[in-house]
């Protein structure tokens, strides 16, 4: 098992120069944690993406984990998103990992660089009203819990079609959440769901793995893991 996390407390007075150790030091652990991930699935670690998960998180932790090398960070709730797009470097790719409301869907992709989440025709219907063009993955639910978003396997072809006929998307792969279990090797089975939805459909991006299960979903094909606790602290 993976070693906690260092804890970081006191988020409200540290400064960019105090965070970057902290952040450091847990980055450094991670990467490990991908890297024998990767050579005990024969995979190069460039195949694998690390999503910051800066969500609630404070400038000064962002600019840090910038700092540290890190350019893909992952939001979750629009009007944080948009503060964070407008204030911080223009080098960051955005993936947005929340839920997508229908009302804001139009001026989510007017801003971020990556959805992981798309689930129906009625967010679809919102970003045709923009013009501008991101990257896409429909968000599968792989636990079979009715709480998670997603949708199930069985209604993913027809929802592929809407999303390819959606000119501003650029349709990219797959994204899950697996259930969250004391032992990930428990999670197999639906990370390796994702995967094989993915290659019947012909995509290649897959968004699964995080803090606690990475190394399975490396195992398993992840292209993108979203690490949130593991790299910042508890919140």
């Amino acid at each position: 098992m993976p070693r906690n996390p260092r804890r970081i407390k006191g988020m409200s007075v540290r400064t960019v120069e105090e965070w970057v150790p902290l952040i450091h030091e847990n980055l450094a652990v991670i990467e490990e944690r991908i890297q024998a991930a990767c050579d005990s699935s024969g995979r190069k670690r460039e195949e694998v993406t690390l999503i910051a998960v800066s969500k609630t998180q404070l400038h000064e932790a962002i600019l840090a984990a910038h700092a540290l090398g890190l350019r893909h960070f992952g939001e979750s709730r629009w009007q944080e998103t948009e503060t964070k797009v407008h204030a911080l470097p223009s080098d960051i790719t955005w993936h947005f990992i929340g839920k997508v409301q229908s009302n804001k869907a139009q001026k989510i992709a007017q801003s971020v660089d990556v959805i992981h989440t798309l689930e129906n025709s009625r967010q679809l219907a919102e970003i045709a009203k923009q013009t501008r063009t991101f990257d896409g993955l429909i968000q599968l639910n792989i636990s079979g819990e009715e709480q998670k978003l997603g949708i199930f396997p069985g209604n993913l072809d027809r929802l592929v079609e809407d999303v390819i006929q959606c000119k501003h998307v650029r349709f990219r792969g797959l994204m899950g959440i697996a259930r969250m279990v004391e032992d990930p090797e428990e999670c197999r089975a639906e990370f390796r769901l994702l995967r094989q939805e993915a290659e019947r459909i012909g995509v290649n991006w897959l968004s699964m793995g995080m803090s606690h299960d990475l190394e399975v979903a490396i195992q398993e094909g992840s292209t993108h893991v979203r690490i949130g606790t593991a790299l910042f602290g508890s919140r």
